[in-house]
């Protein structure tokens, strides 16, 4: 199983693990979450992130960042150098989901289907003034 690793600038990563166990409490898929907080360098973010990778206690892991070029991407690319690990940026509700659905994947598949529900789960809605073609 692949573990999870959310970082990203404070409280969405809390909120987004929030959410995961609200929908996921059963999945048993390893999930460990952190906030980037201002005051917090980013030499600390990696330490704290290392210690969370550690503690998902699996060998593959995939990084959920919030926003390519900053501070929680920019670690997170650094993490990917020490074991199995993919990071993607832009982190939503639908990629969480699809990531926790199918966490007993090989990490490459997962990644996949993640890019998929991430793009997938963010559209325009038709409404009665705006039908969308």
């Amino acid at each position: 199983m692949v573990g999870l690793l959310l970082i990203a600038h404070a409280p969405l990563a809390s909120a987004l693990q929030a959410v995961a166990m609200h929908a996921f409490a059963d999945s048993g898929v390893p999930l460990q979450a952190l906030d980037v907080e201002p005051h917090i360098s980013p030499e600390e973010v990696e330490l704290r992130a290392r210690a969370m990778m550690q503690r998902l206690g699996t060998e593959e892991v995939l990084i959920l960042a919030d926003v390519f070029g900053a501070t929680p991407c920019n670690v997170a690319q650094r993490l990917a150098d020490t074991q199995r690990v993919c990071v993607i940026a832009g982190v939503n509700v639908p990629m969480l989901w699809r990531s926790l659905c199918y966490a007993a994947e090989p990490l490459e598949s997962l990644v996949t289907r993640a890019l998929a529900g991430a793009s997938q789960g963010v559209l325009q809605l038709p409404t009665p003034h705006n039908p969308v073609s």
